[in-house]
């Protein structure tokens, strides 16, 4: 059973760390790889270890997993009062992940796992992505015929929009915000792995951080701000008090947001539709129409929601009683995330549903805490703008980051620390 169980154990981090590098790719071969470490865990039989279960009241860093657990459970019961059983269906089959998480989360990973292994296959992934998305985006701009539905204008390095252009372009093979995510968590992973080689820092940051600017989402970087100043911010010696910190984060979210206003895409970004989010308009930011839609009616789900699956069709129906054509057909989806938990579970699902977010950072052990902080932020920014949950990559990304949490907060000795 010993070697059953080793062999087994093996074959479970080396599809995690398969997924770790498939990451910053296209999400075909990342849903089966991720499928097949799911299933390679409960093969390995960890879930036998009733001593496990038992200690689990004790077990504070299990707690994140249960309550997203919890929350996940919430969307299973809402299919009986959701209108269409189809979509309720297909919302829960995508979600299973925050379900099979949760005995993961209690019994832990095996001692093959190694964090800075992973960390580096992480960040390595994130290099090698970067040429291939640029290759293949200048072989598709200099043959445009090889995907002839994207319409690519033979003019296209003289059109003033550009990198607005290529980003848009690249989302057709990967969504920039979750592929910055990728890029953006890579970074931090870099400082903490290899944060004694100054001069292999000096090169993937770099890089990476082009790349990001390259690829053209607002919310990214304003993501890298707050993370930027929150990551400088943990440098700040203990004997300060907490106000140094934040005055840390103050000042470089400003600096940082002085920078980026010279970015192209953040020219032109302002807040100032949301003071009349409600009044729709052709002439309004196609998110800010979206929030308006949705908080048309707040009393047909602020109780306990329209069920899980049930967002877009609901956003559909309120564009088609204003006549906005157009946008029915579209089929938004809530494009913010908090506003599709409030849409599909209400405000007590919304409440349980930031809980488990904020449970991760305050379970962490002391010293893994930074790092789930900076996991922890990077979603729940990027969530304000994008429903982070409506792609398999979105919920992959989030398995592999609490992998991480999880991995970092069992170390329990020098061997698994190296």
């Amino acid at each position: 059973m010993d070697k059953y169980r080793d062999i087994i154990g093996r074959i479970n981090y080396g599809l995690f760390l398969a997924m770790v590098f498939l990451l910053p790719f296209p999400q075909i071969a990342l849903r089966y790889v991720g499928t097949a470490w799911v299933i390679s865990w409960f093969l390995e039989l960890r879930w036998l270890q009733i001593s496990d279960l038992r200690s689990l009241l004790t077990k504070k860093t299990a707690l994140p997993f249960l309550l997203f657990g919890a929350w996940f459970i919430w969307k299973l019961i809402s299919g009986l009062w959701a209108p269409d059983i189809v979509a309720w269906s297909w919302k829960i089959e995508r979600y299973l992940a925050f379900l099979f998480l949760v005995p993961i989360g209690i019994w832990g990973t095996n001692e093959h796992y190694n964090w800075r292994q992973a960390g580096q296959v992480w960040v390595i992934g994130c290099l090698a992505a970067i040429p291939a998305y640029l290759t293949w985006m200048t072989l598709l701009f200099l043959h445009p015929e090889i995907v002839p539905y994207l319409n690519v204008p033979s003019d296209w390095i003289q059109h003033p929009e550009w990198l607005t252009f290529f980003s848009e372009n690249l989302s057709h093979f990967k969504h920039r915000l979750f592929l910055n995510s990728v890029e953006l968590f890579g970074i931090v992973l870099a400082v903490r792995v290899w944060k004694e080689k100054k001069g292999l820092l000096a090169v993937i940051i770099p890089v990476i951080a082009a790349f990001i600017l390259l690829t053209d989402s607002r919310q990214t970087l304003i993501t890298a701000a707050v993370m930027a100043g929150v990551g400088l911010a943990s440098y700040v010696p203990k004997r300060f008090r907490w106000s140094y910190w934040l005055g840390v984060i103050a000042l470089v979210g400003v600096l940082g947001f002085g920078i980026l206003k010279l970015h192209p895409r953040m020219q032109d970004f302002g807040l100032n539709g949301l003071s009349n989010m409600r009044e729709l308009s052709y002439y309004h930011d196609v998110r800010f129409n979206i929030w308006g839609a949705a908080l048309q009616q707040p009393g047909d789900y602020i109780a306990y929601g329209l069920g899980a699956g049930q967002t877009t069709n609901y956003i559909a129906r309120r564009f088609q009683d204003v006549g906005f054509e157009g946008y029915v057909q579209e089929q938004y989806n809530a494009h913010n995330q908090y506003l599709e938990e409030l849409l599909e579970l209400g405000l007590g699902g919304l409440i349980l549903f930031v809980l488990a977010w904020l449970s991760i950072p305050l379970c962490a052990k002391k010293e893994e805490r930074a790092l789930a902080v900076q996991f922890t932020l990077l979603f729940m920014l990027n969530m304000c703008t994008e429903c982070m949950f409506g792609r398999f990559c979105g919920i992959i990304l989030w398995a592999v980051g609490m992998g991480f949490v999880l991995i970092a907060n069992s170390l329990s000795s020098p061997s698994r620390a190296a």
